[in-house]
């Protein structure tokens, strides 16, 4: 019985199945197993086309995977990583600036649940946010309003 290696093409459609990937995502996963850039580059020219692969897709679906999360900086971050383009990532980006604030109460509270109890716990929780990629003006709002909620 012999094996039959996939196509590039199917790989490639087999990787969009999964889930959306950026042109440089499924470039870097298509090329151990093509016989040049230009072969790649082909396909991918030809399912943009068709409208398989679209960056503003996979920008919105890495968006929504970690809006829950982490902040802007780092869903920024993120989205370089995986070779968005600058201005598919600044639509996405932009909705995420509303609900910063929001976003990162939610955060705060699943991590800590409680305020801070003195100065070094309430570093300790600030840098937890800004690991995360919350802006320092929005964590400063969060912690002058965390002792006046009625948690």
């Amino acid at each position: 019985m012999s094996f039959k290696e996939p196509s590039l093409r199917a790989r490639a459609l087999r990787h969009l199945a999964r889930r959306e990937h950026t042109r440089h995502e499924l470039a870097l996963k298509l090329a151990p197993h093509a016989g040049s850039e230009a072969e790649v580059a082909q396909i991918l020219d030809d399912f943009t086309q068709r409208g398989w692969l679209s960056e503003q897709r996979a920008a919105e679906q890495i968006v929504h995977a970690r809006r829950g999360r982490y902040g802007p900086a780092r869903i920024r971050r993120d989205l370089e990583a995986k070779g968005v383009p600058a201005e598919a990532a600044a639509g996405v980006l932009a909705a995420l600036k509303d609900g910063e604030l929001e976003a990162a109460r939610a955060v705060w509270k699943k991590k800590f649940r409680m305020p801070p109890v003195d100065a070094a716990e309430r570093v300790k929780q600030m840098r937890f946010l800004l690991g995360r990629g919350f802006g320092s003006e929005v964590i400063v709002k969060l912690f002058r309003g965390v002792g006046d909620d009625d948690e």
